[in-house]
């Protein structure tokens, strides 16, 4: 089963000030999320009144909610991981 993916505003903004390099690792982290929502290296974010959840890569954290109805991942936040708690 094939998950969608959806991306915030925020997360786009943010996606459009960065290198080139850098986006497509993000982006690609974030394909795998269509087969496989919940990964080996994905942690459960506590303190938001959604369930939340992030992957990492390098020094950027990825925040993301899993709608299992309608089988789609939202993106709502990516951000340096110094910043993004």
């Amino acid at each position: 089963m094939m998950f969608s993916i959806k991306y915030s505003s925020k997360a786009i903004k943010f996606l459009k000030k960065l290198n080139k390099d850098l986006v497509v690792r993000i982006i690609t982290k974030i394909e795998l999320l269509k087969e496989n929502p919940v990964m080996h290296d994905t942690k459960s974010i506590e303190g938001f009144k959604e369930k939340l959840y992030r992957i990492r890569v390098g020094d950027y954290r990825i925040l993301y909610e899993i709608n299992y109805q309608n089988n789609s991942v939202g993106i709502i936040k990516i951000d340096k991981r110094s910043r993004i708690y």
